[in-house]
């Protein structure tokens, strides 16, 4: 029997954060796929043993493996599901999956030359050890080969699905709207790009809902942007939400808006589409993979360019009312479909 590792050490962190989503949620599909040709191993912490069912296969992270790990030589395919892990098999035998996720600290962060370079040079050495690379969108593997070598390596986008938990009975998020609102989620750093936001409550009566960890800097500068355009009563930093939180503000917003200029992929994007929801998203990086022709666009990130594409977005909604065409491109998105390439990739390596 041929021994897969799937290296999900992230869920040793911040479960709000979106690489503890990818792991468990990517564990999970692939623990429900039956395999006769390989066995898979679920490199993760102790406290997660068993996450998957008590008949799977667990193997414990610690974390001095990056400097040496002995018995990789056991494993014939490793998968390092997170673009910076540090853990790798020490032999040459066994083969390696390295998935990209994204390069936004490119352009979050032009001006860290020394950091960035740092950056790429450890990517570039994964790559060179790798034996297949993945993407979690064309654009995570387009950005890859304009700033490293890829070599003749296969490659392929094997996008993230979404699990949208469902909280019917659920009616007490932390913070209950006085008004429509709309909605936004993710960590409060600066290619968020939350900060251009205040401007779309003006001329209307909603209140912009921001739920993610905020413990920067940058939270203040959103706050000063609400200020400046007389809407900070109605701008509200909410901090990390609940999984039931999340499904009811993404039930009973407005809309919902993600301004990125920095994506690997878009998540919170396909969960407001599964609601049906329209969604205002920027078209930058990997935004437009997952939006495709069911979101509206903001081009521009000048208030009255975004006001228009808002006003004129509504407005369509409200006449076509296009929830259907919305829920089918985030049905698009299934982890299950998401494990299965995966099993394929193994296969055509073993």
């Amino acid at each position: 029997m041929k021994k897969v590792l799937v290296d999900l050490h992230r869920l040793k962190y911040n479960p709000f954060n979106g690489l503890y989503s990818v792991c468990i949620n990517l564990g999970r599909a692939l623990a429900a796929i039956p395999l006769s040709e390989m066995e898979l191993y679920y490199y993760l912490p102790r406290k997660d043993f068993n996450i998957f069912g008590a008949d799977k296969q667990y193997v414990l992270h610690r974390s001095f493996d990056k400097f040496y790990m002995p018995g990789t030589g056991k494993y014939d395919v490793w998968h390092i599901t997170t673009q910076l892990s540090w853990y790798h098999p020490f032999n040459s035998r066994t083969k390696v999956v390295y998935t990209l996720y994204d390069f936004s600290y490119l352009i979050e962060d032009a001006k860290n030359i020394r950091r960035n370079k740092r950056l790429l040079k450890e990517t570039q050495e994964k790559i060179d050890r790798a034996d297949y690379i993945t993407g979690i969108s064309q654009f995570a593997i387009d950005e890859a080969r304009k700033h490293l070598d890829l070599g003749d390596k296969p490659t392929r986008a094997i996008q993230l699905g979404t699990t949208v938990a469902s909280f019917p009975g659920f009616d007490s998020p932390k913070y209950r709207p006085a008004k429509p609102f709309l909605f936004t989620i993710g960590l409060v750093q600066p290619r968020k790009n939350f900060h251009v936001l205040p401007p779309l409550l003006l001329g209307n009566d909603y209140e912009l809902v921001i739920a993610g960890l905020n413990n920067y800097e940058y939270g203040e500068q959103v706050e000063r942007e609400a200020k400046r355009f007389g809407v900070a009563d109605r701008v509200k930093l909410i901090g990390p939400a609940t999984e039931e939180e999340k499904y009811w503000y993404y039930k009973n917003c407005e809309a919902f808006l993600f301004p990125s200029y920095a994506e690997g992929f878009g998540l919170p994007v396909i969960e407001a589409m599964y609601h049906g929801k329209p969604v205002f998203i920027s078209d930058r990086t990997s935004l437009p993979e997952v939006g495709g022709d069911a979101a509206y666009y903001f081009r521009s990130f000048e208030p009255e360019a975004m006001q228009q594409v808002f006003a004129e977005g509504m407005a369509d909604y409200e006449n076509r009312r296009p929830i259907e065409k919305i829920k089918a491109q985030a049905a698009a998105f299934n982890w299950n479909n998401t494990a299965s390439e995966y099993i394929e990739v193994y296969k055509q390596l073993l």
